[in-house]
């Protein structure tokens, strides 16, 4: 697992041309995927590595849609492109947090939608690490963002640069253009699990091949009323 570091100095990580062509197909899929939403009106964006430069053989394409959509439309958007899916799920990790829709494409790609109206914070979680929507996508353009382990990652034109979150949580607040809050959520969210571990998922439901996303989630309110603690939030 990675865990937050400290460092005296800002370091720069020169890519060879190995990993510019990871990068490369990990964004040609990934832009397969959000234009095939796009095609039904669904706007989406990619978090995390993909959307930062700093892919490595472990980077997974995230792809995220940051409203409330009808889970049939991103469904059958990714069936008209041909891409189907081998695993749906329902995660929720705590009782007061967002719960999601999962679609895996395959062991390295994923759709993630929201199954009830999101919080600013909750959108802000996925800009902490970096995030380009279509548009940027196909000019190109990588973003800075905030690594598991705390390192903030600026793109350069032959890598990236890394530096140090911890201490400087405002200064990379405006860097990635995100709240002071979610940094420092993050912040002590990765800290805490660095030093404790996983404590676990509320919920993980998969669905099976016949289920609706949004009835099953209904059926959990039922099965699970602490869900209710994050319904209940205005």
């Amino acid at each position: 697992m990675a865990r937050p570091v400290k460092v005296a100095d800002t370091v720069e990580v020169l890519y060879d041309e190995k990993r510019w062509a990871l990068f490369r197909r990990l964004r040609e899929r990934t832009k397969e995927i959000m234009l095939a939403l796009s095609r039904r009106s669904v706007a989406s964006i990619v978090h995390g590595s993909v959307a930062r430069g700093d892919v490595d053989q472990a980077s997974d394409v995230d792809v995220f849609v940051p409203s409330v959509v009808q889970s049939y439309e991103v469904e059958l958007a990714l069936e008209d492109a041909g891409l189907k899916p081998i695993e749906r799920e329902i995660v929720v990790a705590t009782p007061w947090q967002l719960p999601k829709a999962h679609v895996y494409i395959s062991d390295d790609s994923s759709v993630t939608f929201p199954l009830i109206k999101p919080k600013a914070l909750d959108v802000e979680f996925y800009y902490f690490g970096g995030a380009v929507d279509l548009n940027q996508l196909k000019k190109e353009k990588r973003v800075a963002g905030v690594d598991k382990r705390l390192m903030l990652i600026e793109p350069t034109s032959k890598g990236h640069v890394e530096s140090q979150v911890i201490g400087r949580e405002a200064e990379v607040a405006k860097k990635i253009g995100v709240s002071r809050e979610i940094v420092r959520e993050r912040v002590q969210v990765l800290t805490r699990r660095a030093d404790v571990g996983h404590t676990g998922i509320f919920i993980k439901r998969l669905l099976a091949p016949e289920e609706n996303f949004e009835a099953v989630m209904q059926q959990l309110v039922k099965e699970r009323p602490e869900i209710k603690i994050r319904l209940k939030e205005k």
